[in-house]
């Protein structure tokens, strides 16, 4: 039996299986029930190996599975935590109009039950495949802070990585994001009177004014840099000269070398209203995912395993972070978007489109079963040389 059909003919089962994970709402941080999930997925990964557990302190379990094989290593991410607060959900499962609505479906339970079902497949299929590592992060939606490491230590010995991050409606795979970072810009200042003596006060509302202009001069449209400084606290009567501001900063950029300007600009940020002072911490939490020559041939071929099962792939760039970052970072070959297709991530109304299901995994197995070879096989010398 091919893979599609293999897929197809499973389908209810899949749904049945997404449908416990997703009603185990796992919001990052949520001990209790990242260890449910944890569980519900340990036992389904038993079969095929000796799963690992690596508790990651106050982020829950981080879940490993090594599979031997031959050819190509490759690395398999996925995480099981959401952005979704328990009880977020009226219902926490419901199929409409072809698509499965839940918290966190999209985003990404039904992509990291690929993996098991790509597994599956493999077994039943009795093909070789490429060696195989696969890592269930807790704590991704938080930027992965205790998981990041054994990212990218992983990621550091395959030579290719897949991303199960969902694929948007039209299939496009990712193979570019942007870097992220996050900054607090706290600004001190002098309390006065406003009515009695204003001019012995130093206004910190009115310095981070000047602060926010200046952080979105650093703005660059053309290389799709953006700075937003999207919180702001300041002051507390309208009678006093404020003594103290915040401005929360989110950064993105497609370049290292954009990172390297931004975070260099923003550290050098000067006062303009005299006696005000200004703090800086924060930085870049995932650096950007850029393209390499290793990635694009790898995306080229699951381009050409796409069209024999019906699919038009193209690649897009995405200004969103994820584990990719991380992996591409170090130098893997890096695609990501290999779950299903939908939309409504982090939204009321998140989804996945049922009927597309088959050939997504379809893609996800023949691809990596094509893998099953060194990479100096079939990678130019270019790719080989980054």
């Amino acid at each position: 039996m091919n893979s599609l059909d293999f897929f197809t003919d499973r389908l209810p089962d899949y749904l049945e299986e997404l449908q416990a994970l997703t009603e185990i709402e796992t919001p990052t941080g949520d001990l209790a029930n990242l260890e449910r999930a944890a569980r519900f997925l340990t036992e389904r990964l038993a079969p095929f190996g000796r799963p690992e557990r690596c508790d990651l302190q106050d982020h829950g379990p981080l879940l490993r599975l090594r599979r031997e094989g031959t050819g190509s290593r490759v690395l398999l991410l996925a995480h099981y935590d959401t952005v979704w607060p328990v009880g977020s959900w009226q219902n926490l499962w419901s199929v409409r109009h072809g698509r499965a609505h839940g918290p966190g479906i999209y985003d990404m339970k039904g992509g990291l039950l690929f993996i098991l079902w790509m597994l599956r497949y493999l077994d039943t299929s009795g093909l070789d495949h490429p060696e195989i590592e696969v890592l269930l992060n807790p704590d991704e939606e938080f930027g992965s802070p205790g998981s990041r490491s054994y990212i990218e230590e992983a990621a550091r010995q395959a030579n290719f990585v897949l991303v199960l991050e969902p694929c948007t409606l039209d299939g496009s795979l990712k193979v570019a994001r942007k870097g992220s970072a996050e900054y607090v810009v706290t600004i001190r200042g002098r309390s006065s009177h406003q009515g009695a003596e204003p001019e012995k006060g130093v206004n910190a509302v009115v310095e981070a004014s000047h602060q926010i202009l200046r952080m979105l001069g650093l703005e660059d449209e053309a290389a799709g840099t953006t700075v937003g400084p999207n919180v702001i606290a300041g002051g507390e009567r309208s009678n006093t000269v404020p003594d103290l501001a915040e401005i929360r900063v989110d950064v993105r950029a497609w370049q290292q070398s954009e990172t390297e300007r931004l975070d260099a600009a923003l550290r050098r940020l000067q006062p303009v209203v005299e006696g005000a002072e200004i703090n800086v911490l924060g930085g870049w939490n995932r650096p950007p995912m850029e393209t390499s020559p290793a990635s694009t041939e790898l995306f080229e071929r699951a381009r050409a395993i796409g069209n024999d099962l019906g699919l038009d792939l193209s690649p897009i760039r995405w200004g969103g972070s994820s584990d990719a970052n991380l992996a591409a970072a170090v130098g893997a070959a890096t695609i990501d978007g290999f779950g299903p297709s939908g939309e409504g991530a982090h939204q009321i109304d998140e989804c996945i489109v049922i009927d597309d299901v088959p050939r997504r995994l379809a893609l996800l197995s023949e691809l990596v079963l094509s893998l099953a070879v060194p990479p100096e096989d079939w990678l130019t010398e270019k790719a080989l040389a980054y």
